[in-house]
This record gives structure tokens, C-alpha cells and sequence, in this order.
């Protein structure tokens, strides 16, 4: 049986026209801020001034897209970033330098013991690689 793989998964799907619904949600709310903003604010200049950073804004939450990813992780990325404590100070205690000692000599006695390979296990080795699953029960036999 053949089936179809979805391709295109990390492309939105387009909602009305060439918008997607994320993009439809950040123009419904900035509609929705810039009407309540003309109910609240009386001067019309007023408006213009508040609306212009308002608008940006909210159509750069809608469309812009910073490193390939959302406006709006970008901004929380951000925020993480001033938020977070940017040193990381390393204590070393005394305890994990002496078992640090001991295990760095277990390390270089493991690497000075040389193994020796004889040619019955290259033999079968080569066996496995080059045949069928049913070769293990062979060399099995042969054990």
C-alpha cells in the first residue's frame, strides 16, 4: 500500500486570501485597539500619534518574521534573555576532584590493555555482515 506524506508541515494554511488565521487574529486586535482607542481619545491628532506605534506593532506581530521564526517569540526570546541571569559561577568541590582523580586512572589502565582478536571472530564477524540472519545460528553451532 502507498500512502501520501504530508509535505509543506511548517507552512500555515491560508485562511482568507493570503492570510493565515494568526495573522487574521493580530489584525482583529489591532482593529479592535484602534476602536477603542477612537472611542476613549477626543483630538483626532491625538489618535494619529498613539495609532502609528499601536499599528506598527501589531503588524509586525502579524507579518514580520525575525530569524525565520514569529515576531512574538522573538520578543519573548528577548525578554528571556534581559531577564535571566547572564553569569553562571562553576564551584568545584573537593569531593568530585578526588573521584575525578581515581576515575582519570581507571580511564588510562582501561586504554593501555590491548585486546587480542583472533580469526575465528573475524571469521564470523564477516559472516554476519555478508549473510542472512539465519548465520547466526550456525556459528552457534559451531561454538
Amino acid at each position: 500500500m502507498h500512502y501520501n506524506v504530508p509535505q509543506f508541515i511548517d507552512i500555515e494554511d491560508k485562511i482568507v486570501g493570503p492570510f493565515t488565521a494568526k495573522q487574521l487574529l493580530w489584525i482583529f486586535a489591532l482593529g479592535a485597539t484602534l476602536f477603542i482607542m477612537w472611542v476613549m481619545i477626543d483630538s483626532k491628532f491625538n489618535f494619529i500619534i498613539g495609532a502609528i506605534p499601536i499599528s506598527v506593532l501589531f503588524l509586525a506581530l502579524a507579518f514580520y518574521r525575525p530569524y525565520g521564526q514569529p515576531f512574538s517569540r522573538f520578543i519573548t526570546s528577548m525578554f528571556l534573555f534581559l531577564v535571566k541571569p547572564k553569569i553562571y559561577m562553576w564551584k568545584r568541590g573537593s569531593e568530585i576532584r578526588r573521584n575525578n582523580i581515581k576515575s582519570r586512572k581507571q580511564n588510562n589502565e582501561l586504554y593501555h590493555t590491548k585486546r587480542v582478536i583472533r580469526q575465528k571472530e573475524v571469521y564470523d564477524l564477516s559472516k554476519i555482515l555478508d549473510s542472512e540472519p539465519d548465520i547466526l545460528n550456525e556459528i552457534n553451532k559451531k561454538d
